[in-house]
């Protein structure tokens, strides 16, 4: 079974000197409930599906396939997702033997910046940047699938 670890932290320092890598994303929904996510991603100019299942206990690790499809399949997708769209940068910053997917967040979500670490294991020790932030792993509001019902600009 495919899965995903991952520790999720919000940025507050500058990050952009330090990516070697940025590309837009845009992404909607075919289904946003807790139990599984649908994702439909276009990046760059490639389309990905993509199914989540919910997060452990800890918040660290849940069920994750995924599968390019035709970037025009996405597209067509697209036009059948729930209401909202994502649309961010994502920056990519190497730190020690890891990359931070940085994701800097645009229209509804403008403002919110969260880094994302993959590790092969939940207790994976990893170097910190000076520009991570707090760690916000296993808080909904944070998951993408959340930010398209309730945006970052409604938040305060």
């Amino acid at each position: 079974m495919a899965k995903e670890i991952e520790r999720k932290f919000l940025v507050k320092g500058d990050f952009k000197s330090e990516a070697f890598k940025a590309i837009r994303i845009t992404q909607g929904y075919l289904s946003s409930v807790p139990e599984r996510s649908v994702r439909v991603r276009i990046k760059g100019d490639k389309g990905y599906i993509t199914v989540k299942g919910m997060a452990n206990a800890s918040g660290l690790t849940r069920y994750e396939w995924e599968r390019e499809i035709p970037v025009e399949d996405a597209k067509e997708l697209m036009l059948i997702c729930e209401p909202g769209v994502i649309d961010k940068t994502r920056y990519l910053v190497k730190a020690g033997e890891f990359t931070f997917e940085v994701d800097e967040f645009h229209g509804d979500n403008d403002g919110l910046i969260v880094a994302e670490v993959e590790l092969p294991d939940e207790n994976a020790r990893f170097e910190r940047p000076c520009w991570l932030g707090e760690e916000v792993t296993g808080d909904s509001r944070y998951y993408n699938s959340m930010l398209v019902k309730k945006p970052f600009k409604t938040w305060k």
